[in-house]
């Protein structure tokens, strides 16, 4: 019995324009046309044609699945063991790759280190806002570009900090801020109550600051870039550094007291 390419095409699972694309490329044999100008195949182009198709369907290119039909059955194996592995690897890129998207469907662990992504997460959890949240991973972000060799005694700190119940409800005041008007009354008092707490832990924070910090050239680049996200960000919380930083600047003065007469 003899086969026209349609039937041939539909026993072995491919289209008739693939089995002429495997003419072209000299991968299966063309049979001679018979009186009516049709060719006809026979068994054995079933069985080279299936071949073709499980190692094409594999991944094999083309140009190596030619050289595969010619070899001895002791090269074909080790050749398809070959391709085996490679396939094993492509597996293992592609398992990597979900891992990859899954994590960015996540939201934070793909740009950032485990301890930064669990903070966000109890940001959320203590409920600040989404867009506060994302501004606090932004910061981190940048800080991770800037000063990498930082950021892990910066974690640690601001870890302490979030287990303090006081820091938690100035952080959720602060994000309240973000939305009032910089005229706003309240936000003397908010500054107020910052500077006290940073004031009550001062030697602490002073005494874990890493070695070399105000060497670092990425230090000012990250000052400037979170500075100027912040500001952006909310005209009240622009507001709230200036008064922060007047207030920390006088509270400084005073616990300098005067200077020593000469």
């Amino acid at each position: 019995m003899l086969l026209t390419i349609g039937q041939l095409a539909a026993y072995c699972g491919v289209t008739v324009r693939a089995v002429r694309h495997y003419h072209q490329r000299g991968l299966l044999a063309e049979p001679p046309r018979d009186a009516s100008g049709y060719r006809r195949y026979d068994a054995q182009a079933v069985v080279d044609l299936v071949r073709i198709k499980v190692l094409a369907d594999a991944g094999v290119p083309l140009a190596r699945v030619r050289q595969l039909l010619a070899a001895d059955p002791a090269d074909f194996s080790a050749a398809v063991a070959e391709i085996d592995q490679a396939l094993q690897r492509r597996i293992s890129d592609l398992e990597e790759h979900r891992r990859q998207l899954a994590e960015l469907l996540g939201g934070d662990r793909l740009v950032l280190p485990p301890e930064i992504a669990d903070m966000l997460g109890q940001m959320r959890t203590m409920g600040v806002s989404e867009r506060t949240v994302n501004l606090e991973r932004d910061g981190w972000i940048i800080l991770s570009a800037t000063c990498a060799d930082m950021v892990p005694e910066w974690a640690r700190q601001k870890a302490a900090a979030m287990a303090d119940p006081e820091f938690r409800r100035l952080y959720l005041a602060c994000d309240a801020a973000r939305e009032w008007e910089p005229d706003d009354a309240r936000l003397e008092e908010l500054a107020a109550w910052m500077v006290e707490w940073v004031a009550a832990r001062r030697d602490e924070i002073i005494g874990t600051r890493p070695a070399g910090l105000a060497d670092d050239p990425g230090i000012a680049v990250a000052e400037g870039l979170l500075s100027a996200q912040l500001a952006d960000a909310s005209p009240a919380w622009r507001r709230l550094g200036e008064l922060s930083s007047r207030l920390g600047e006088a509270l400084n003065q005073r616990d300098a007291g005067p200077a020593d007469p000469v």
